[in-house]
């Protein structure tokens, strides 16, 4: 049976492992060994914490498990709120517009304008599947579980939550935008400057990153043409969160210029079609049944999963192993939503 569960300090080399396997661009999980098990023992901290009544620094860490193997297939995590200590950088794209009447002039400009805009809202993070378990539709399950997550404890998270998408970098880590602003500013490779992020060294940001508006017509062609767009890898997961009601709402990654997605977490179709139901067990035939996405209703003994399941109203009928894997019984209550 394969679960999401909350990652724990056993999971360390699993999670270095998806940490190398991620390569250049994914900052949450930089291949350093002190960070990665601080992150570990943050996410055993935020499971812990009984009471939360508004979001904090929490960060919430999860891995699927082929529970027969005990393989960790991937891992992926929430954050509950971003830039309350450390500033949350992004680049706002904007407009300014020049105009001479007198000499029939009229232009508008694309600007790149330095903000902190996403203080305070949660932010779906640190999405890695390995390579030989992207089948099954196990990648939309690892993400798509954690709205249930948001939706079951609401008050530990924002109202609104944003996604970064990775943004467009070749296999050796460079970035056709990273190159022009290092060019003009920085003095190190981005795959050092994003080592950097990922291990929460951030002043040298606003030390060295123009405080002015940037023209986006100023920039070399090759840094215009990746402004907004994603990393090849990272097209599915884009159109798995726009399915939900992510939108793009002009906000780049400073690095790679990598677009930022955005959504009221109420209004997201997995939050929105989650319904809390008892649980009944026996045996059903296929036809009779469907794909769910299911939770039990747990913090540290939280379990995750995507199963058939005969649905009625107010009840879940569910086979024993699935609520073998959820830790639920007779009459338990668990949330769903159609997967």
């Amino acid at each position: 049976m394969i679960v999401i569960r909350p990652i724990r300090a056993s999971d360390y080399e699993a999670l270095y492992q998806c940490a190398v396997e991620s390569g250049y661009g994914f900052t949450s999980l930089p291949v350093d060994e002190s960070l990665l098990r601080k992150r570990i023992a943050g996410a055993e901290d935020a499971f812990h914490k009984q009471v939360v009544d508004r979001p904090g620094e929490e960060g919430y860490l999860f891995v699927m498990e082929d529970t027969e193997s005990q393989q960790i297939m991937g891992v992926s995590g929430i954050e509950a709120a971003v830039g309350l200590s450390d500033a949350f950088w992004h680049y706002r794209i904007g407009k300014e517009t020049h105009h001479s009447s007198r000499h029939g002039v009229h232009k508008t400009l694309e600007t790149l304008t330095l903000n902190n805009d996403y203080t305070g809202v949660s932010e779906l993070c640190t999405l890695f599947l390995r390579e030989p378990f992207r089948v099954n539709r196990n990648g939309r399950a690892l993400s798509k579980f954690r709205l249930l997550f948001m939706a079951e404890f609401k008050s530990r998270f924002s109202s609104h939550v944003i996604a970064e998408m990775r943004g467009v970098s070749d296999e050796d880590g460079n970035s056709p935008f990273w190159n022009w602003l290092q060019k003009h500013f920085f003095g190190m490779d981005f795959s050092y400057a994003d080592y950097l992020t990922g291990i929460g060294d951030k002043a040298f940001i606003f030390e060295l990153m123009p405080r002015h508006p940037v023209y986006i017509s100023l920039l070399d062609k090759a840094a215009q043409e990746v402004v907004g767009e994603v990393h090849e890898n990272t097209l599915p997961a884009l159109k798995l969160l726009k399915s939900e009601g992510f939108r793009f709402k002009g906000y780049v990654d400073i690095f790679d210029a990598g677009p930022t997605v955005e959504a009221e977490v109420s209004q997201l179709r997995t939050v929105k079609n989650s319904v809390v139901a008892r649980v009944e067990i026996g045996q059903f035939a296929d036809d009779e049944s469907e794909t769910v996405l299911m939770c039990n209703r747990e913090l540290e003994s939280f379990r995750a999963l995507q199963t058939r399941a005969v649905t009625s109203e107010g009840t879940v009928l569910i086979d024993q192993a699935t609520a073998d894997a959820l830790n639920v019984s007779v009459g338990d209550t668990v949330r769903l939503a159609p997967f």
